[in-house]
């Protein structure tokens, strides 16, 4: 993100540098997806290797402040196989939806809670 190369990373330059990187979906593996690994490691509260409803609802509580029954709606959603639990896909699915997906009705537009019309 250092465009001018000062060593510093200004306001200017981490804003281009965001717009970039979330507006270009091949650059998800190499600029999101190692947050995004970080991030599930870390919500993995068990290292089981999966996120349950409870350490997805703590996650946004501490993050977002998202309800509880949105929190519970949306992890509902993303749970694509339906199993009880976010795998690593599935996370990243729903995190490759919310920075790079078009449609409006997606589960994972709510990820930080609703969007109020």
């Amino acid at each position: 993100m250092d465009q001018d190369g000062d060593g510093k990373v200004d306001l200017r330059e981490m804003t281009e540098g965001f717009k970039r990187v979330l507006t270009e979906p091949a650059l998800y593996p190499e600029q999101i997806e190692p947050v995004t690994n970080c991030f599930f490691d870390l919500v993995d509260l068990n290292g089981d290797g999966k996120i349950d409803q409870a350490e997805f609802q703590q996650m946004f509580d501490a993050v977002a402040g998202v309800p509880g029954e949105d929190c519970a709606a949306v992890f509902a959603a993303l749970d694509g196989d339906g199993s009880g639990t976010l795998d690593r896909a599935e996370f990243h699915q729903a995190l490759t939806e919310f920075f790079y997906g078009n449609n409006p009705n997606a589960p994972a537009n709510h990820l930080f809670g609703k969007v109020a019309a």
